[in-house]
């Protein structure tokens, strides 16, 4: 790995944590994430030079803030007016710590962060993707990908969310007691959808973003201590622990994708496991299910199968039923036709995947198209599965799943002239 390349890997490590403390600090989001930027351009430049300081997460904070600093100096001699309203109202760039009185469990930035970008006063799809942007280090196209929605509808919705912040004056803390469980589910959307995009990159080359599932299960293990008698969080971080198990043995020794049939399961993290079923328990014993814990109870059922034979996937089946009817979505859908396909043969899941690609509202989703170019295939209808697999790969964004989806549309390719043997 040359120099710039380690440098951007420190970058996107801290990123989040940096961000978070500076819009604290500059009570701004724009001039945050500018001060930031102009912070990694100082290190691409000086880091090969003088050397990777200790702290790098110290050296880009304080780079970031002389930044911001020298920009507000610049911006106060074009007008000695504003400098004066700022002397007056503007908050020490120099005061970073959190304030000592605050409970450590919430006296973080990130979970600040969270809980301004999931302010009620902004639309729940506002409050996940500012969050994503902020927080995760997202690009826009990310986001819209994760959304099903065009990058420059995504794009709107995020400057609509930042004016909206700074004109209301939203405050940059977590919220008192009380108004935490009307808060809870924008933030546990949020912490989920950063675990997923670290857990199956949308883009780029890798199918894992390490940092980013490690940093949301952070975030949920913050969220258990800080509300211990509500079960969301509790099934939300039993879902990532569970599905954090498989990293390693997701993404092969030449970095492709291994799906969950063909896993050497002895690699799956069983301290992770172990933890996770047994909040898993907890967020099931707790009450009615909410979809954190439906989704736990199934990672929990592949967790505890030896094999993907011996997996109990008509339970698997029944829970997805009962999640669709908790939170109706083409998505659980999908999910439930996989499930009923390993239950009761590929025929009867693609019966259904038939049906939920009529209605056309997946029809950008890759996976969609794999599932079925994956069904299509075990039934030896080759020409089916070839096209199957050919619309997946126009939508699909990650480059180790594109691989994947090239290797399978090969080994059936040179065959699609034959006639298909259920003719």
């Amino acid at each position: 790995m040359d120099e710039a390349s380690a440098i951007e890997r420190v970058f996107k490590e801290e990123r989040g944590r940096i961000l978070a403390t500076l819009i604290r600090v500059l009570g701004d989001f724009d001039r945050a994430e500018d001060a930031l930027a102009a912070a990694l351009e100082a290190a691409l430049r000086q880091w090969p030079r003088d050397g990777r300081p200790d702290n790098p997460r110290a050296w880009l904070l304080r780079a970031a803030r002389n930044r911001a600093v020298d920009d507000q100096r610049r911006s106060s001699r074009e007008s000695r007016r504003a400098q004066a309203l700022y002397d007056a109202s503007a908050p020490p760039l120099a005061v970073v710590a959190p304030e000592p009185e605050e409970d450590p469990a919430v006296a973080d930035d990130r979970l600040r962060l969270v809980f301004t970008c999931c302010h009620p006063a902004l639309p729940l799809e506002a409050q996940v993707a500012l969050t994503l942007r902020t927080l995760g280090g997202l690009s826009t196209e990310e986001i819209a990908r994760a959304f099903l929605v065009p990058s420059a509808t995504m794009a709107q919705r995020l400057v609509r969310a930042k004016q909206k912040i700074r004109a209301a004056g939203i405050p940059y803390r977590v919220p008192e007691q009380s108004e935490l469980p009307e808060r809870l589910a924008a933030v546990t959307a949020v912490i989920y959808l950063v675990f997923n995009e670290g857990y199956a990159a949308t883009s780029g080359d890798t199918l894992v973003r390490r940092e980013l599932a490690a940093e949301a299960i952070r975030l949920g293990r913050l969220l258990c201590v800080l509300l211990p008698n509500q079960s969301r969080p509790r099934g939300l971080l039993a879902l990532m622990l569970l599905q954090d198990a498989r990293r390693e043995a997701r993404v092969g020794a030449d970095g492709e994708l291994v799906l969950l049939e063909d896993q050497d399961r002895a690699r799956w993290d069983r301290d992770e496991i172990a933890e996770g079923l047994q909040l898993v328990d907890e967020a099931l014993r707790a009450g009615p299910p909410d979809a954190y814990a439906l989704q736990a109870a199934v990672a929990a059922l592949h967790a505890q199968a030896a094999s993907t034979r011996e997996t109990d996937w008509a339970q698997i089946a029944a829970l997805y039923v009962a999640l669709h009817a908790l939170a109706p979505s083409p998505v659980v859908r999908l999910n439930h036709a996989v499930a009923v396909a390993f239950a009761e043969g590929p025929a009867a899941g693609l019966l259904l995947l038939d049906g939920l690609a009529a209605e056309g509202s997946l029809d950008e989703y890759h996976l969609l198209h794999a599932a079925r170019a994956d069904l299509l295939r075990r039934l030896d209808r080759r020409a089916d599965a070839a096209a199957a697999y050919r619309a997946a790969l126009d939508r699909v964004g990650n480059e180790a799943e594109r691989r994947f989806l090239e290797r399978q549309l090969s080994t059936i390719e040179p065959h699609t002239n034959e006639p298909d043997r259920s003719s």
